[in-house]
């Protein structure tokens, strides 16, 4: 069986592969603070957006939309703000939210979250 870290590296290239396909334009990839890290920053538009990766091989618990709870939405943000603060940006900021199954399918769901 692969590790953790093995699948939620392939996630994360599947994830970039598709993003890109719609468009997305891939400006960082693990982007890493000592509180926390995001996975993919690019641009969708008019949107700077933060974009959170989750593969699950099960739907028990709720799968991987539902994985992204309170805590890491904040640990989320508060990089992001981190990173504005390094990378000033002038587009409105969105986080979102890629989910891919053990079916490999990808859900993508924008404005998952927001600043609170």
């Amino acid at each position: 069986m692969a590790s953790l870290q093995s699948l939620g590296q392939w996630a994360e290239d599947r994830a970039c592969d598709y993003l890109q396909t719609q468009g997305f334009k891939l400006l960082k990839r693990n982007y890493r603070l000592r509180g926390g890290e995001i996975d993919i920053i690019g641009q969708d538009g008019d949107y700077l957006v933060f974009v959170e990766v989750r593969y699950r091989s099960s739907e028990n618990f709720g799968g991987a939309l539902y994985s992204v709870d309170l805590r890491k939405q904040q640990k989320i943000i508060r990089t992001a703000q981190y990173y504005l603060m390094r990378y000033p940006h002038d587009l409105a900021c969105r986080f979102d939210v890629i989910a891919i199954n053990a079916q490999q399918q990808i859900h993508w769901l924008k404005h998952a979250f927001e600043l609170s």
